[in-house]
């Protein structure tokens, strides 16, 4: 039986130990992965939790907008022995079943997840459910975050906090590793989780490569970064997954015979 992704050679540049998922999918649909992590996510302690945990203040809602800060959230309590009372009386909301579920290996349920899997309709979706959102509110990002919901809650007069709990950073010790893939690989496909990726790539890849075969983005906030740096054959799943990135990528080669 011929399987979807026969034989394709498809680049992967998430982070390690994230990269291990896509990287299964692509082999069971008949792909050649080929891991070049460019991404380094290190979890940071923020003194800002420390503080809110002396104040006892409590969150009527917590807005996670990745795995990775969930992850770092819960294990930055654990290491700091920060109590999790703070929490007793919060809603969480996700921005997809993906962060949902890191939630609920913490014991914890999400109460929102937005429709389409972004801050965008993180913020468009909420009132939807909800007629008004409850006070104070805590963001947990990362550093290379953007400011959607900080500007949306900031709009709404909406008491909040952000705490940043891990840092993204380019994996540059990557970087001959990528040369030499982009240099001795015919790819038939690069894919994109997020805009850092996007950045990183540019940064690290040598000037000369331009033979750039079909680029998949997870998102359109991906596909919006790869566009800022002229990229073009931008391919975007309607659900802003790896499994919508799988569908679209097996759906565009079949198409292509």
């Amino acid at each position: 039986m011929v399987l979807p992704l026969n034989g394709k050679q498809i680049l992967i540049t998430r982070e390690e130990k994230q990269a291990k998922e896509f990287t299964h999918q692509v082999m069971q649909s008949g792909g050649v992965p080929i891991e070049v992590p460019l991404l380094k996510i290190t979890c940071k302690y923020d003194e800002v939790l420390a503080q809110l945990n002396k104040k006892r203040k409590l969150f009527r809602w917590l807005f996670f907008t990745s795995t990775n800060g969930v992850r770092c959230f819960f294990q930055i309590l654990k290491e700091s022995d920060i109590s999790h009372d703070f929490l007793a009386e919060s809603k969480f909301a996700a921005v997809g079943h993906k962060t949902a579920r890191e939630l609920e290996s913490y014991g914890y349920q999400a109460d929102f997840i937005p429709s389409t899997y972004s801050a965008e309709s993180m913020t468009k979706d909420f009132f939807t459910e909800y007629s008004q959102i409850e006070e104070p509110v805590l963001i947990v990002r990362g550093n290379r975050s953007r400011n959607v919901l900080p500007l949306w809650l900031k709009g709404q007069e909406v008491q909040f906090e952000t705490v940043e709990v891990y840092e993204t950073g380019s994996h540059l010790s990557e970087k001959d590793n990528l040369n030499a893939t982009l240099n001795r690989q015919n790819l038939d496909a690069i894919t994109f989780t997020s805009p850092s990726s996007v950045d990183a790539f540019m940064e690290m890849k040598d000037k000369q490569y331009m033979n750039f075969p079909p680029i998949v983005c997870i998102g359109t906030t991906t596909k919006d970064r790869a566009s800022e740096w002229e990229l073009t054959n931008l391919l975007v799943p309607g659900e802003f997954t790896i499994d919508g990135m799988m569908t679209l990528m097996e759906e565009y080669f079949k198409q292509k015979g």
